[in-house]
């Protein structure tokens, strides 16, 4: 009886699989800029959890997340995954659905991905000494009115100065290094591990972190588009889901101070070298990686508040509100699926 029970089970099995094996992956798109807080979504695909969800995932790459709009707007694009702009506010005031569903990284205290970097010719001839010396320094920053923005006015302000001040220059993250080295741009605000990569080739300093005029700054977040919102609810949850999985999983190889440690951080490194812009694992052990949530938890006031400074800077072009932009229904699903983040 056991034998023939057995064998039963063995063609139930068989006559399963091939429907099984049929049932076809979503595929999902996600623009991104290949900074280094992607490496939740890197690790989500590189350990399987996309995959585990029946999505198959798709990363595209943009030279800045403003860029990454238009086609989230169209729904050409699923998932952003890249820092809120001036063009994201326009676009949700003109009626476009898009939508910041989660956090990607926050600068906090000790933890920063963006840095003031200066041209060190400028510091050694005393042309730079402080903030007020940014005043006719061509300044590099991702795209016009993005998540860097609010930042330099920052910096300008506290010097009594305006963005008027500045020659603004829009480049890449990877092309600043690069850009500061010829005397192109004199000052740029990179993201890790750019940052890394400017220092270690020379000639730069940096001279300030995000966090030196902004205490909690929230850089980038995971954005939907609303085909993909609204398309396939179930999907979208499970996307969060696989991404979060990723997150936690990168939290737990961080040292107490955001650095890569022990020997899952040698794992996540491995996995930041084959998606990442940077080949040599030591550029990735060599700085501090900025506040990932855990939960995909915002800090809406954060973004509140660049809100309202790219309003005071004439960037805004129609009626918005913060509430308009944001909906966490798909990460509070999520995190409350995973339960409690505890670290290992």
């Amino acid at each position: 009886m056991m034998k023939f029970l057995g064998a039963m089970a063995m063609a139930a099995l068989t006559c399963l699989a091939p429907a099984a094996a049929q049932t076809p992956m979503k595929k999902v798109t996600i623009g991104g800029t290949l900074s280094a807080t992607d490496i939740g979504l890197w690790v989500a695909h590189k350990k399987g959890y996309f995959r585990d969800e029946g999505i198959d995932a798709e990363f595209i790459t943009f030279d800045s997340a403003a860029r990454m709009i238009a086609a989230l707007g169209t729904g050409e694009l699923d998932v952003s995954a890249g820092g809120h702009s001036a063009g994201l506010f326009n676009a949700v005031a003109r009626g476009i659905d898009i939508r910041i569903v989660s956090d990607k990284s926050q600068n906090v205290a000790g933890r920063s991905s963006l840095k003031l970097l200066v041209r060190k010719p400028l510091i050694d001839s005393g042309r730079y000494k402080t903030f007020a010396d940014l005043k006719g320094l061509k300044v590099a920053e991702p795209a016009p009115g993005g998540s860097a923005f609010p930042v330099i006015v920052k910096f300008l302000e506290k010097a009594g100065l305006t963005y008027n001040d500045i020659q603004p220059v829009y480049m890449s993250f990877p092309q600043m290094s690069i850009a500061l080295q010829s005397g192109a741009i004199d000052v740029a605000m990179p993201a890790e591990p750019s940052v890394t990569q400017a220092l270690r080739m020379g000639g730069v300093v940096a001279v300030a972190n995000d966090y030196d005029v902004y205490p909690i700054h929230q850089v980038s977040e995971i954005m939907y588009s609303g085909k993909f919102a609204k398309g396939d609810i179930d999907v979208a949850r499970r996307f969060m889901r696989a991404f979060l999985r990723g997150v936690r999983y990168h939290n737990d190889a961080l040292g107490p101070n955001g650095e890569f440690a022990g020997a899952q951080g040698d794992e996540v490194v491995a996995i930041a070298v084959e998606y990442g812009p940077f080949k040599d694992p030591a550029v990735w052990r060599s700085f501090i990686l900025s506040y990932c949530n855990p939960d995909g938890t915002l800090h809406v006031e954060s973004l509140k508040e660049d809100l309202d400074l790219f309003k005071k800077q004439k960037y805004i072009e129609g009626q918005i509100e913060i509430e308009q932009v944001i909906d966490t229904s798909f990460v509070d699903w999520a995190a409350k699926d995973l339960g409690p983040w505890k670290k290992k």
